[in-house]
């Protein structure tokens, strides 16, 4: 058998790159940032054994991307079992059964970047748990690469090996995405049961509604939520606000919104 290098090519890129049998292993045997001039890397089924998934979850290249954490896509119904060793050994033989839509989003990823490179940003953290609680929330200054098709044109991509960046993404196609954290000052009666939501409408008709609280409301409160918004704001053309309140709730009872701000991931302006 003779091995092929790579270690002349200009930009490498792993699609969830096998895991089991590969991870933990030397990196002559694996995917390995030395195996071009630029790798970068997009797990999406990447659970550590005994819940089964067939992508790698260690860092793998010099620009590692995590979408959703890195293990199971939104969208996906595919079971992610438990087993015994002997067991997933045998079930890796067949992963159109589990796993695969799991497994091949990071494809779907890759193509949908393409036409929408500013929804798949990712944001350096080192675990998603950082990521969720806004952590790395907005870019840093010299800003996030762009999953997929347009990752080379980062900046900062060789800055130095294993670099995580981490995003959500959409269920459904185009799967594209924008972080934004919104504040919300409510006015009106003091307290009051009820869910308040923000509906964002693009210049094209159409329209996402987001909850951004829910239960006691009150109005001496500002409420805050991170959203992963499937409407891009450059094409935003309105925000709306919206509360809803409870069948219990007094019926000439009235709360609005004194004040509604956004902060974009990208850049961190309002």
């Amino acid at each position: 058998m003779q091995y092929l290098s790579c270690n002349k090519c200009g930009v490498l890129l792993g699609l969830d790159p096998a895991g089991p049998y590969f991870e933990g292993t030397p990196p002559e045997v694996r995917l390995d940032p030395t195996d071009a001039n630029f790798v970068d890397v997009i797990h999406s089924n990447a659970a550590h054994f005994p819940a089964t998934g067939f992508g790698m979850y260690n860092t793998t290249g010099h620009l590692d991307f995590y979408p959703n954490g890195g293990t199971q896509m939104p969208g996906c119904n595919d079971l992610l079992l438990e087993m015994k060793r002997s067991d997933f050994e045998a079930l890796i033989a067949d992963t159109t059964i589990f796993g695969s839509c799991h497994h091949s989003r990071s494809h779907e990823y890759y193509f949908k970047s393409i036409l929408y490179p500013t929804g798949f940003l990712g944001y350096p953290c080192e675990t998603d748990e950082d990521f969720k609680s806004g952590v790395c929330f907005p870019c840093p200054k010299q800003g996030c690469p762009m999953m997929g098709h347009y990752a080379d044109r980062f900046p900062h991509k060789l800055k130095r090996v294993n670099q995580k960046y981490f995003l959500n993404t959409a269920a459904d196609p185009p799967f594209a995405s924008w972080r934004q954290k919104v504040f919300i000052k409510l006015s009106g009666i003091k307290k009051m049961r009820g869910d308040i939501n923000l509906i964002f409408h693009d210049t094209e008709g159409n329209t996402k509604e987001y909850e951004v609280a829910s239960g006691v409301l009150s109005d001496d409160k500002v409420y805050t939520k991170y959203l992963d918004v499937e409407i891009d704001p450059r094409k935003t053309k309105k925000v709306e606000f919206l509360w809803n309140k409870t069948i219990f709730t007094l019926l000439w009872a009235r709360m609005g919104a004194e004040t509604v701000n956004i902060i974009h991931g990208e850049d961190g302006h309002w």
